[in-house]
């Protein structure tokens, strides 16, 4: 079971920085994450959302490869091809795994103008090196689905030594 933890920070370059911490812990096998992805609103008000993982495009992948194929067997390659990448994408693009989308963009409203988050489905983790690691970009802890005693841990965790 993967839990979720949402970190503010006080811009978007911190934000974005952690996420790619993450990617680096991920190498290291620190940190195991299921779904990433950063949110930040302009100084204008609005709200920018870059997830880590895209269905659409492996759908669409997938959906060339078995066009493809099937095109063969009708003589057709390239027309299945086209058509399979076409009801991939569309099929990815309605696909929501990992973090919902309406959850990311209800929370980032919620965002000080020219603050931003970080929203993490962690499957596994090494706690404590991967707190200290976020420590020195100063988050604050929005939302998890942690119990409140592990929440109280980390909040306590993250604040700086």
């Amino acid at each position: 079971m993967a839990d979720l933890v949402v970190l503010g920070f006080s811009d978007k370059e911190k934000a974005e920085a952690v996420l790619r911490l993450a990617g680096e812990m991920s190498r290291q096998e620190l940190l195991d994450l299921d779904d990433a992805a950063v949110a930040w609103r302009t100084m204008d008000g609005k709200i920018h959302v870059h997830q880590t993982h895209s269905t659409t495009g492996a759908a669409a992948a997938g959906g060339a490869l078995w066009g493809s194929l099937f095109g063969l067997l009708f003589l057709m390659p390239v027309f299945g091809a086209a058509v399979g990448a076409a009801t991939g994408a569309v099929a990815g693009k309605l696909t929501d795994i990992g973090i919902n989308d309406a959850f990311v963009k209800e929370t980032a409203s919620a965002l000080e103008p020219g603050r931003a988050a970080v929203f993490a489905l962690v499957r596994r983790s090494t706690p404590d090196r991967v707190r200290d690691a976020v420590r020195p970009f100063n988050p604050t802890v929005i939302r998890t689905s942690l119990t409140k005693d592990k929440e109280e841990e980390l909040v306590a965790a993250l604040q700086t030594k």
